[in-house]
């Protein structure tokens, strides 16, 4: 992962950073297991980096999204942007997060302390 300026041009860095967390919708978690038809994730999130590029005015764009058994506070997805001024940069990674949870093929499942488990709607 990129995380010094790859250009030096960007005065900005945006960052989100996803985290598994011990609670929703009124169930406790004890974890979250991902997954994904890996082709076609990449290809779609690529595919999603473009656009961010080609949308918005920034220099360099990264996201990667993990898959497999993750554990409370255990970081699921990051998204990266440089840009020469924040107002592009947040825009870009708000954009890419969004556009990730709605279109790229991933999974979640929740496991809960009752021992039961529940595949959720989208990676959100």
């Amino acid at each position: 992962m990129v995380t010094e300026n790859p250009d030096h041009q960007s005065g900005a860095k945006s960052v989100f950073e996803g985290i598994v967390r011990e609670s929703n919708l009124g169930k406790s978690v004890t974890s979250l297991e991902y997954q994904c038809y890996e082709e076609l994730a990449v290809k779609e999130g690529n595919l999603i980096i473009s656009e961010a590029l080609n949308k918005f005015d920034i220099n360099y764009a990264y996201c990667v999204h993990r898959i497999g058994l993750l554990n409370i506070g255990d970081t699921a997805v990051i998204v990266l942007v440089y840009a020469e001024h924040r107002d592009d940069s947040f825009k870009a990674c708000r954009f890419i997060i969004d556009e990730v949870k709605s279109r790229v093929p991933i999974w979640k499942k929740e496991l809960y302390v009752s021992g039961e488990s529940e595949w959720l709607q989208g990676a959100g």
